[in-house]
């Protein structure tokens, strides 16, 4: 991946771009504001005391390194009027060479669910996963009793592929997870985007 890439995505009300040094007062509000957690996915309230501006910085420049060096590209969403962080979004890169292979990630701060910013914001990530990347095939890696994100996967058009057994380790054991997949070069997925 060339170093010089264009980063800075917009949509209808998002942008999307790499954390930058500024966003420190953003970034933690997104956080500090947090609901109780609504569901046995959602962390609700964190602790956000050893997160001072230091460590921010520290946290922006390794997330720097992980796109320098073409392993993790991690995006923030912000309102494009009003600035919050309303959540975070990651592709990491499992395989270049003849696979062009990434999974996709994402969170939404809580008190920004039911507003449609996960399916706009993921949706730009797609395109640009297609478009600026150069990503083939994304994966998302799905619990199995987490609906509300298997629903905005399908709706995005990904598809399911298999249930992968043991397959990462969460509360204590190793928990089966849902495998979707999208092709970003397919016809479909080029109708949509």
């Amino acid at each position: 991946m060339t170093k010089n890439l264009r980063l800075h995505f917009t949509t209808q009300r998002l942008i999307i771009r790499p954390l930058e040094e500024n966003d420190y007062e953003s970034w933690l509000g997104g956080f500090v504001n947090r609901k109780p957690s609504q569901h046995k996915h959602d962390r609700g309230h964190i602790d956000m005391s050893e997160a001072t501006e230091p460590w921010f910085a520290a946290l922006v420049e390794r997330q720097r390194q992980e796109i320098k060096a073409d392993d993790l590209y991690i995006f923030g969403i912000f309102d494009k009027v009003t600035k919050q962080h309303i959540g975070m979004l990651d592709i990491k890169n499992l395989s270049r060479d003849n696979f062009q292979w990434g999974e996709m990630g994402y969170f939404i701060h809580n008190q920004f669910w039911r507003q449609g910013y996960a399916f706009e914001a993921l949706t730009e990530l797609v395109k640009q996963a297609r478009d600026t990347l150069q990503f083939h095939r994304i994966e998302a890696h799905i619990n199995l009793d987490n609906p509300q994100s298997l629903h905005l996967i399908e709706k995005l058009g990904f598809q399911f592929e298999c249930i992968r057994k043991g397959f990462i380790f969460e509360n204590g054991s190793w928990t089966d997870q849902y495998v979707y997949y999208l092709n970003t070069h397919n016809n479909t997925l080029n109708e949509y985007l």
